[in-house]
């Protein structure tokens, strides 16, 4: 156990307060003068020297601003990774017509830019945009030919990686070391999904601790080589939620090779991990370093990013470890190069504010600041990695012995800086972090590390661009900020702000936040054991109460009376007779009452999570995601309303007056379904009452409990009772208020059959004629072809097809990969797949709840023994014996059209097609839509074209690119589908609320009252 307490520090704290902290540090005036010179002869120094071509010729060569530097950054992504050569060519096609390649004349004479530049230019002189892939193979044999062609692009791709990579084997890297520099050696894992993953990068990491241990040489320690391990590719469920796990499992590994490091007294450093897994890493590492057998070496090392806001908390924490073991820890601090993902997060999930700062020179602040922390704690060694003159510049300034810490650079980048350094100063150490491995598997590192220098605000590419002056490079970032409340970006809004000024965006949880998880844990225990009865709002004959149970282990969680005939014509007559004083409430008055319910349903998340739990079995991130929904749909309608519902006027003819008004049509009968008890229930009720109608809300039988809960949260906010009546029951209630002579319209999701079952009585109805807003789920596939990323594959695969047990309508069901790669994506399939955890939802660390009911488990359980005696099954998961768990399973199909009904639950079947020629993929999406369902649909490539085909003839409502196919975010995502999957219009979208809304248009003759008074007194 280590003895010091377990990092926490705040996870975002406001980026004003920490600037009022650095800026308090006012540097001194001669001090910075001197750095300012020392900077100025550095810069100077680097822009001067031409070498073989760092990132900086590349950058200025082929700019991100530009297409030909986007084009160069998909392809350096993916080349080299596409086997087969027809999908190759489409890649090549692609990339190289979206720029201007062989119209690019290289202003650069360094020798890596310019083979770029004509490799580049000759692949695409060879092809046109109006080429296709299949003419192309055939012209090739009278022209250049195809071989060379690839060859010349494969060229370009592997010199890149050969200058950033120092080697392909360590091997081949020790060889190559610069005797003027020290290294780390990286072998880039980024990320196991499989155990025999994590194995591979273990033995990977292993082998070369031992083969840099027997070349290290005699120099003492910090002189000595080193390896860096990222803690990621050494499980495959690193993540916040499985912290026990990866205490038990990963840091027992990490032990084993820190203590391998100890043996030959190399550096060993663990690599920064994101914001949210910060925790569970000094976690891991406050037990790795408390073990008795590291004793005495003072190698051990991490990285820490002062892009983060908990970078001198963290410090301040290793600080202590160092002090409390009596030992030396090597810190490798340095700017932080995933600062598009960490906000991406910060506003998917929510937050209250950024992890990260969201301007470069408070990042560039707080290095400052943080590198003097490092340097006032005499058991921490100092490794300051940046390629920025002016940081390096004030860190000579302020560090004084260059003994006591070292610099450190990307290999390939920055040569020319610490060149000029290393010349001047023979006194200072510079380290090379030097990536090792297959070009192929580093090409992906390769193209974010150019992101990262390439970004308009990085020192790195501003640099390289002749036209930016000194006095911009050399600005200090103390002159920049100058005050708290320039800290922010101002073109970045909050989090919350995200949606404005439609909409607030709902609050969420980072589960990588210990303090926020423990806040909603304890919310959620709570609410826990209440028991709730649920009766129907109106009528005095109902059913006698019946016994609401768990799916998790058949515990009874409360009870509901369900509502008879009588009780289904009271509640509709009832709702029709509050009607109109409901329809003439001002829209902004209704509008109002959905955003306090919005805070409500935020306020009592425990309470409604611990129902989703209990009563749905859905798990904590699940469960969250549902409240948040629920809110946002609130907030979306309202916001959709004030636009929709106000008074509009038209054109017209003068001497007239034309106004639009959209009103409520009369009572909805709004008829949700068990998979997302509150979401979508909170959903319809909210659509069709801020568009003034009257509701009645029947929940689906297995449910009723969540829904009780949100009528209730929705009459606080201010829905008067008589104007939102609820009904339990079962198919036969929601038949009889579908029948009732009342009904303005329908709104519904669930099976096919239902939602033609009622399109049939509403049209048999000798009443108004009553619309039908349904969604009806789908037999929904991905497209995986040979140049997609196939860890980013499994991770969304994993997420699509098992997450809420497979019971959503947008869940993955049919995976469809190319023959080219199926074997190994496949294989990682299985083995992510058997990383998952199945169990009670209501621990932390569940991945797969159950199935909803006794009922659904069987009809799938009867599913999969047919599928099973026919010898389909490649993969079957285990589950509990007790409460209605399924285990996911993978499905092996012939051909996609042989999937025509949805398996609704963690069932995925996978087929794999051909890309031998153009029509290929167009006959595989016309399969998919022989289902005759069009919901969701997903696609992993890299071909824009061919993404840009899939969204013109999609069978789908909604087509995912490059991501999971779940999850649609209010207003972004507008969710539904077509054919057998639905009606539209889609839900969260600008067009929702007119399905609920009736349009009329006043017309007046003005000029019937002596003429048009406007038009006479109208001056020339």
């Amino acid at each position: 156990m280590s003895p010091v307490a377990p990092f926490r520090s705040p996870y975002h704290p406001a980026d004003e307060a920490l600037a009022a902290r650095l800026l308090a540090d006012s540097p001194d005036a001669e001090a910075e003068a001197r750095v300012e010179r020392v900077a100025r002869r550095l810069l100077s120094a680097t822009r001067a020297r031409r070498g073989a071509g760092g990132v900086e010729n590349l950058l200025q060569e082929f700019a991100l601003s530009t297409r030909e530097g986007l084009a160069l950054m998909a392809l350096a992504e993916s080349l080299l990774r596409v086997p087969d050569n027809v999908t190759l060519d489409q890649l090549i096609v692609d990339k190289l017509t979206v720029g201007a390649f062989e119209r690019h004349q290289s202003s650069s004479d360094a020798l890596l830019v310019q083979a770029c530049a004509f490799a580049l230019g000759l692949s695409s002189r060879v092809f046109t945009a109006e080429d296709t892939p299949r003419g192309l193979v055939v012209d090739m044999a009278r022209r250049l030919g195809t071989p060379a062609l690839r060859g010349a692009a494969r060229q370009a791709m592997k010199l890149m990686g050969a200058h950033f990579v120092l080697g392909e084997t360590i091997e081949q890297a020790i060889s190559r070391s610069d005797d003027r520099y020290r290294y780390s050696f990286d072998m880039l894992g980024e990320g196991a999904r499989t155990a025999s993953d994590a194995s591979r990068y273990f033995s990977s990491y292993a082998s070369a601790i031992a083969e840099i241990g027997g070349s290290a040489g005699a120099d003492a320690l910090p002189g000595r080589p080193g390896v860096s391990v990222k803690l990621s590719a050494l499980h495959p469920r690193y993540e916040p939620i499985s912290r026990v796990r990866a205490l038990d499992e990963l840091a027992p590994h990490l032990l084993e090779l820190a203590r391998l490091a100890k043996h030959y007294d190399l550096v060993f450093t663990v690599d920064a991990e994101e914001a949210d897994r910060l925790e569970l890493s000094l976690d891991i590492i406050d037990r790795v370093v408390a073990d008795p057998s590291l004793a005495g070496w003072e190698g051990f090392g991490l990285a820490v990013q002062s892009y983060q806001k908990r970078a001198r908390d963290v410090i301040d924490h290793v600080a202590a470890l160092a002090e409390a073991h009596d030992r030396r820890f090597m810190v490798r601090l340095v700017k932080g190069a995933y600062w598009d993902t960490e906000i991406k997060r910060a506003q998917e999930r929510g937050l209250a504010d950024y992890p990260v700062f969201t301007r470069k020179a408070m990042t560039d602040l707080n290095y400052i600041a943080c590198a003097d922390r490092l340097l006032a704690a005499p058991r921490l060694f100092p490794q300051f990695a940046t390629h920025n003159a002016l940081t390096v510049a004030t860190i000579l300034e302020r560090a004084g012995d260059p003994a006591g810490y070292e610099f450190q650079r990307l290999h390939g980048m920055g040569e020319e800086l610490f060149d000029a350094l290393l010349s001047e100063r023979t006194d200072v150490a510079c380290r090379i972090y030097a990536p090792v491995g297959p070009h192929r598997d580093l090409l992906a590192y390769l193209v974010r590390r150019l992101i990262e220098n390439g970004a308009n605000s990085s020192f790195v590419a501003r640099a390289a661009d002749p036209a930016t002056p000194e006095r911009e490079l050399l600005a200090a970032p103390h002159d920049v900020i100058a005050r708290p409340e320039n800290a922010r970006h101002a073109h970045l809004p909050l989090p919350a702000d995200l949606y404005r000024p439609l909409r607030a965006n709902s609050k969420g949880v980072e589960f990588g936040d210990g303090a926020a998880v423990d806040a909603l844990l304890d919310e959620i225990a709570r609410a826990r054991g209440r028991k709730i009865s649920a009766v129907p709002s109106a009528g005095r004959g109902v059913e006698a109460a019946r016994a609401v149970t768990s799916p998790i282990d058949g515990a009874s969680i409360g009870d509901v009376a369900e509502a008879d005939d009588e009780t289904v014509r009271d509640a509709m007559a009832a709702a029709a007779r509050a009607f109109p004083s409901w329809e003439k409430t001002p829209v902004e008055t209704r509008a109002s009452i959905l955003e306090r319910a919005a805070d409500l349903i935020e306020a009592r998340r425990g309470t409604l999570m611990a129902l989703l739990q209990s009563e749905g079995g859905k798990t904590l991130d699940d469960a969250l995601a549902e409240v948040r929904e629920a809110a946002d749909l609130c907030r979306y309608y309202a916001g959709q309303a004030r636009s929709l519902c106000r008074e509009e006027a038209l054109p017209g003819p003068t001497g007239e007056d034309n106004k639009l008004r959209r009103r409520g049509r009369g009572v909805f009968v709004c008829i949700s379904p068990w998979n997302f008890p509150l979401a979508i229930f909170v959903g319809q009720i909210a659509a069709a009452l801020v568009a003034g109608n009257a509701v009645v809300a029947k929940p689906a039988e297995q449910t009723p409990l969540v829904a009780h809960e949100a009528i209730g949260l929705l009459r606080e906010a201010g829905v008067d009772a008589g104007v939102l009546q609820f009904v339990p029951g079962d198919g036969a209630v929601g038949a009889a208020l579908v029948a009732d002579r009342d009904v303005a319209g329908v709104v519904f999701t669930g099976s096919v059959e239902v939602a033609h079952a009622i399109h049939r009585t509403l049209a048999a109805s000798d009443g108004p004629i009553a619309p039908l807003i349904a969604e009806t789920g789908g037999v929904n596939a991905m497209i995986v072809d040979s140049t997609a990323l196939i860890e980013q594959v499994v991770d969304d695969v994993l997420t699509s097809a098992f997450r809420s047990a497979g019971q959503r309508c947008s869940a993955l069901r049919l995976l469809c990969l190319q023959e080219e790669i199926h074997d190994d994506a496949l294989t990682m399939l299985i083995g992510a797949a058997k990383e998952l955890r199945i169990g009670d939802p209501r621990e932390l660390s569940t991945h797969v709840g159950p199935v909803i009911d006794a009922e659904a488990k069987a009809r799938l359980e009867d599913y999969l023994a047919l599928r099973r005696a026919e010898g389909r099954i490649l993969f079957e998961g285990a589950a509990p014996t007790t409460g209605t768990f399924v285990a996911p399973h993978i499905v092996r199909l012939d051909h996609a059209r042989d999937l025509r009904e949805e398996i609704f639950g963690p069932v995925l079947h996978v087929v794999t097609w051909r890309a031998d020629e153009e029509e290929d993929f167009a006959r595989l999406v016309d399969e998919i839509a022989a289902s005759g369902y069009g919901l969701t649909m997903g696609l992993h490539s890299r071909i824009e074209a061919r993404i840009g085909k899939l969204a013109a003839i999609a069978p789908a409502g909604n087509l995912y690119v490059n991501r999971n196919m779940i999850g649609a975010v209010v207003g972004s995502q507008p969710f539904g589908g077509v054919r057998a999957s639905g009606t539209g219009p889609k839900a969260g979208g600008p067009d929702y609320l007119r399905r609920f809304l009736r349009e009329e248009t006043v017309t007046i003759n003005t000029a019937s009252f002596g003429g048009d008074a406007r038009l006479l007194a109208m001056k020339e």
